[in-house]
């Protein structure tokens, strides 16, 4: 079940993306190195360590990060500089769970000012890392919040406006998962049977460096060298009859439409912002940027298999890329078999007369006829509304992320979504000259001096300028609340 009746085009197009970019002025790949080939899949996959959190005597849980500049050797016998957090490349997994009272420590070790926004993190505006909390060089900013929201694979990245796509292409990428204490069922041996799979698309230079602009072209870098956790060519040996993947589109502007090589079914069992309340059955899922998805495969021992990403274009052939080698043990350990139920997930439903909003995505770099602008609030938000949201695109494919919330989508032209992406979500597809319609479930955090953002998570379109800002309020008070801000620290 591919699209379940979707129209083919709505998950299709996006893939094509590297041939329009290129033609619209996208790296040359004159200037990159290009792939020889299929990989041989030789290295063993990375998988990022667990953050290890410092307990004080107030319960809180604190974590340190550092983004810092380093040396990779991402592509073999090329060292190249790359940027990380706690290291040279990526950054290290971070966990925790509903409930937990948080503090981060966010060091600064560049030459220049960045953010760190946890994406799919309900907390207060003036934790959530958007372009408003920088970090300047030398700099520590110390974010705290209580962890309330149900189990889910979220992800962590910068959000300097303007600089997003530069700093994010770079190597600053990490996941956020969150626990709760609702048993599933699933497996959840982190490393073991649960397996983190941090996409990313690279163009290289002859050094093995990194190459290309992020913000040339019409959407930016679409790389020609699939990386996972930051590894080119990975194995992964399983050890376990089933196996769970939390899969993250950390890419710029790629889209992935995943599926195993042997074309075996597997079964979705998250979006975004926590499980489905039952499995579902599929052979091929699509994901674009900032999206993430759960999914528990089955394995023989003894066997092999790819995971690879597929053409998507009915037009123009992006072509086919292998992304993991997965090598079953001579011996599985036995999994058990996946619940029929996974959780207490209703839908997001919108009261009678709710407010809609409309956003219209005009070419790729305005929402509404409007360049971001950090000294205007676009949208006043009361406290705990569900509202619609319908997202018009009049032009090439877009996505779009709405910070705090958990939103599900109701359609696309009228058009119900599959069913293994209709759950809670942060992140959506935006098909070209679409409409997509949202039921959005708004936080109780207010404050009505800083805002949250909503934007295109195509990096290149983000950072020039298809964002806006939204305040949440107390119920009441939307009249009476400013439409402009004083820039933080900008």
């Amino acid at each position: 079940m591919h699209v379940d009746g979707m129209k083919r085009r709505h998950f299709l197009t996006l893939a094509a993306l590297s041939s329009v970019a290129a033609a619209c002025g996208a790296d040359s790949p004159a200037d990159a190195v290009r792939p020889a080939g299929k990989p041989a899949f030789r290295t063993r996959l990375r998988i990022p360590p667990l953050l290890e959190p410092k307990a004080g005597k107030d319960g809180v849980r604190r974590f340190d990060l550092t983004m810092q500049r380093g040396r990779t050797a991402i592509l073999p016998g090329a060292l190249a500089g790359t940027w990380g957090f706690n290291g040279s490349f990526l950054g290290p997994t971070i966990r925790a769970s509903r409930g937990d009272r948080v503090r981060m420590a966010v060091t600064n070790r560049l030459q220049e000012a960045s953010t760190v926004h946890w994406h799919g993190l309900r907390l207060p505006a003036e934790m959530d890392g958007g372009p408003h909390q920088t970090i300047e060089p030398g700099a520590t900013w110390t974010p705290h919040w209580t962890i309330d929201q149900p189990a889910a694979t979220s992800w962590y990245h910068p959000h300097p406006h303007g600089r997003t796509a530069t700093h994010t292409y770079r190597g600053l990428a990490g996941m956020f998962i969150i626990d709760d204490d609702r048993p599933t069922g699933l497996p959840e041996r982190y490393g073991v049977d649960d397996i983190p799979l941090i996409l990313q698309d690279k163009r290289f230079a002859p050094d093995g460096s990194p190459a290309g602009d992020p913000l040339k072209g019409t959407f930016g870098i679409l790389g020609d060298h699939m990386l996972v956790n930051g590894t080119y060519g990975p194995f992964l040996e399983v050890t376990t009859e089933r196996v769970r993947f939390r899969v993250l589109n950390g890419s710029n502007a790629r889209m992935y439409h995943l599926s195993f090589a042997d074309r075996r079914g597997f079964h979705v069992v998250g979006n975004d912002q926590g499980l489905l309340a039952a499995p579902v059955p599929v052979d091929r899922i699509s994901l674009t940027p900032g999206e993430r998805v759960e999914i528990v495969a089955a394995f023989a021992a003894g066997e092999q298999v790819l995971l690879r990403t597929l053409s998507g274009s009915d037009d123009i052939d992006e072509g086919d890329f292998d992304l993991l080698k997965i090598v079953a043990a001579p011996r599985l350990a036995a999994s058990p078999p996946l619940p029929a139920r996974l959780a207490d997930t209703a839908p997001i439903t919108a009261p009678p007369g709710a407010r809609v909003r409309r956003f219209r995505l005009n070419g790729h770099d305005a929402i509404n006829g409007k360049e971001m602008d950090l000294s205007r609030i676009d949208e006043v938000v009361p406290a705990g509304a569900t509202e619609i949201w319908e997202i018009e695109n009049t032009v090439y494919a877009h996505n779009f992320h709405i910070h705090e919330v958990a939103l599900q989508v109701l359609d696309v032209d009228g058009e119900k979504p599959p069913a293994y992406a209709s759950g809670h979500k942060d992140t959506v597809y935006v098909p070209p000259k679409s409409t997509v319609r949202l039921a959005v479930r708004f936080g109780r955090f207010t404050d009505p001096a800083t805002p949250y953002m909503y934007h295109c998570h195509i990096l290149r379109h983000e950072d020039s300028g298809m964002m806006g800002q939204f305040v949440i309020v107390r119920p009441g008070t939307e009249d009476r609340t400013p439409r402009t801000i004083a820039a933080h620290h900008m």
